[in-house]
């Protein structure tokens, strides 16, 4: 068994091919081929306290950001996530909160990754609002579906809120179920690795559970041992 270095070190080097069977994998999912995606940004912290924004090689990546969903500050990298419904993750990207907002990241994202086979309507929440990034989504294909703000005119049209609920509920698969949360990374190629190890189990629990007919395919009952 390898050493706790050891480990760590041949961690980090498979992140890149990690991070590129993840998305291997979400193409082998019968939802691929649906013209429908999911897309939201979340937190990974990665320190708490003075000391380690000082002295962690996190510096790089992490920054000081704001949680909407929990109205606090946090120290660390913003995640964002396109998936499909059944949770299929088929893009995701790591940026840092004071280089990128979530807008421009997901423009980026957008951008850089095929989403999927050609272009479709993408649900998000209303932080994705705004002119730019609707025309430039609109520029590439996709199509926002997000609820309207508060400050915008007219009648507010219809939105899925359980949508929104269901890439909560894949983000918190990852964060808990999955430990994205413990993460104990200490570099940014470690922070990548474990966050593309955590996306690949994912997707591979979902291509699994496609293949034996499960019913819920992002159950990890089976696998939870």
């Amino acid at each position: 068994m390898p050493s706790q270095a050891v480990y760590n070190r041949q961690l980090r080097e498979l992140g890149p091919q990690m991070s590129a069977a993840a998305l291997w994998m979400a193409r082998q999912v019968p939802t691929w081929h649906e013209p429908l995606r999911l897309m939201d940004g979340t937190p990974v912290r990665c320190g708490a306290s003075r000391v380690t924004v000082n002295r962690s090689s996190l510096g790089e990546i992490a920054g000081y950001g704001m949680d909407k969903s929990h109205h606090a500050f946090y120290w660390g990298a913003k995640l964002m996530l396109i998936t499909t419904a059944d949770g299929a993750v088929t893009a995701f990207s790591l940026a840092c909160p004071k280089e990128l907002d979530e807008r421009k990241q997901a423009l980026h994202l957008l951008h850089v990754t095929p989403i999927a086979p050609g272009p479709c309507p993408i649900v998000c929440d209303k932080g994705f609002a705004g002119a730019g990034i609707e025309k430039a989504a609109a520029d590439l294909g996709h199509h926002l579906i997000r609820p309207a703000r508060e400050d915008e005119p007219g009648p507010a049209l219809p939105f899925p809120g359980w949508l929104r609920q269901r890439i909560e509920a894949i983000i918190w698969t990852l964060k808990n179920q999955l430990g994205l949360e413990r993460h104990n990374a200490r570099h940014p190629d470690g922070l990548w690795a474990r966050i593309s190890q955590r996306i690949l189990a994912l997707n591979a629990v979902i291509w699994h559970n496609w293949n034996i007919g499960a019913p819920v395919k992002r159950s990890l009952i089976a696998y939870d041992h």
